[in-house]
């Protein structure tokens, strides 16, 4: 079986190693000139750095190395990825600097017709049918930038708009009046660099984020907060079980206080109320789309001038002013000099190569992915997608999703009646929009819920983990070594069903009958 793979960043080669280890044929197209997705050098920005320390931000069977620091640079996460792809003989299946054009689905039996071509090139186009196909592109795919009035003439007078992953040369900043758009983790991070070289740096952030220090009250390390079992549990997931019942039913007044303790000490660390930097809401809400690290030095350096943060504002318009610089506008009216913007504003998250018609089919009305365990488009055949759950374990959570797909191609899953999936996919939707305010990323962010998440897809695979080491990751960070086993555990569970006709059925999308949790028998 042939399997095209879109993308090269964690999703795409955990997913590329899964297979290939499955005894899958595997190609992996990635359009940048190297491996890494947010990470490859032609998306790195400076001051690029994860939000997870190294023991909890790898792939279950190669730790990060010992000797980079706590949380690693952009540079160093791609070279670990580079390391991956040695380590489990990757070279040979990875097409780089290769852009994936179209992907069509000619039929139930043919399979997919895969267009490609060299990045920036018009021509020539490769065309190749595939089995299968597995989007990995990531939700992070194209940056969105403001549309600003004013620009034509702002870009006239020597002033440039870049999103933060198109900026990459410190020097340009060097002696210049620069903009930041945006509060979340990208802007604040380059902020601090573009602080040191600029002339000035603003921030201008329409919403606060409520941002965690890497160490709460300087001691504790906030992965005991956070990338644990019980700091997920602190926020209420769709479906609650086992000591989350207590937590958000009889103990919710403990739970909360727990949480607006944490919130407490991080507003008194970063002094947040001297520099008027409390965000509006309660600090329970730093669950609702994404939970932000706050940036070494960033308050530090709002608290001596450095870096000038004006909150809840917008950019009005882009200008010239009366000197004929590049200036910026904003909505309470003040104006700055802009010779750079630089906008950390956000992502579109989409599949390029898809047409209309099969867009329509994966997505709701709203926009949203309509995929099951954040994998499975229902209705759609010879298609799954690995990377659509971001979340605190990124890198773990695609490389779960990926065992999920495995076993399903090897024909060791039965699933749930299509009715039923459709149904549960809705509710969490629903459940998503409310939760974020809409903010979910078109329905594939998962933050906080990482480990309800990889305990779905695996207990649906009967693949967890024992409980013994489930309640370990409820008082310590996790570690993504625990599911180093998991992958052999599935192929070994799935050896019977290889070569099955049902096995075949579902590899190639023809159907069959199975039979859904209640033993009905539903069309597969």
């Amino acid at each position: 079986m042939r399997i095209a793979i879109v993308g090269a960043g964690f999703a795409g080669l955990s997913a590329a190693k899964v297979l290939r280890q499955s005894g899958f044929d595997v190609t992996v197209f990635e359009k940048a000139p190297d491996v890494g997705g947010v990470w490859s050098r032609t998306r790195r920005y400076p001051g690029l750095h994860t939000q997870n320390n190294k023991g909890t931000y790898h792939l279950s069977d190669l730790p990060m190395p010992a000797d980079y620091p706590q949380w690693p640079s952009g540079e160093q996460v791609q070279r670990y990825l580079e390391t991956y792809v040695e380590k489990f003989g990757l070279a040979g299946v990875l097409r780089l600097g290769t852009e994936v054009v179209s992907a069509e689905l000619v039929n139930d039996e043919t399979g997919w017709l895969i267009a490609s071509r060299p990045t920036g090139a018009q021509d020539p186009v490769t065309v190749q049918r595939y089995d299968h196909l597995i989007v990995a592109n990531g939700i992070f795919c194209d940056p969105v930038v403001p549309s600003f009035d004013g620009h034509a003439g702002f870009a006239a007078a020597g002033g440039r708009v870049l999103a933060v992953g198109e900026f990459h040369d410190i020097e340009a900043a060097r002696g210049r009046n620069v903009l930041v758009v945006g509060y979340g983790k990208s802007s604040c991070d380059v902020a601090v660099p573009l602080s040191e070289v600029a002339a000035r740096t603003h921030v201008v952030a329409r919403d606060l984020l409520w941002k965690m220090p890497r160490k709460l009250g300087g001691v504790l390390n906030y992965k005991y907060l956070l990338l644990s079992r019980m700091g997920e549990a602190l926020f209420r997931y769709l479906h609650l079980k086992g000591v989350e019942r207590f937590l958000h039913g009889p103990g919710n007044g403990l739970r909360q206080r727990m949480v607006d303790s944490v919130g407490s000490v991080a507003t008194r660390q970063l002094k947040l109320r001297e520099l008027g930097l409390v965000p509006n809401g309660s600090f329970e809400d730093i669950a609702r789309s994404t939970v932000s690290l706050a940036t070494e030095g960033f308050f530090a350096r709002v608290a001596d001038g450095r870096i000038v943060v004006h909150r809840d504002q917008v950019i009005t318009e882009l200008l010239v002013d009366d000197d004929g610089r590049p200036a910026a506008r904003l909505a309470d009216g003040t104006v700055l000099p802009a010779d750079l913007v630089i906008c950390g504003t956000g992502f579109r998250q989409h599949v390029p190569f898809f047409d209309d018609a099969l867009r329509a089919r994966l997505q709701d009305d709203a926009g949203n992915f309509q995929l099951y365990r954040q994998i499975l488009p229902i209705g759609v055949p010879r298609l799954t997608f690995a990377g659509y759950n971001s979340s605190f374990f990124s890198p773990l959570s695609a490389e779960m999703a990926a065992v999920w797909t495995a076993a399903y191609l090897r024909g060791g899953l039965t699933l749930p009646a299509e009715a039923r999936m459709r149904d549960e996919v809705r509710a969490r939707l629903t459940w998503m929009a409310a939760r974020t305010n809409g903010r979910h990323a078109r329905g594939t962010n998962i933050i906080p819920f990482s480990m309800h998440n990889i305990d779905e897809v695996l207990d649906e695979l009967g693949l967890n983990l024992g409980p013994l080491t489930r309640a370990r990751q409820w008082l310590l960070p996790v570690d993504p070594r625990s599911y180093r086993g998991v992958t052999a555990r599935m192929i070994r569970r799935t050896a019977d069903a290889v070569g099955t006709d049902e096995a075949a059925a579902v590899r190639t999308g023809r159907g069959g009958v199975r039979r859904d949790r209640d033993d009905s028998p539903v069309a597969g």
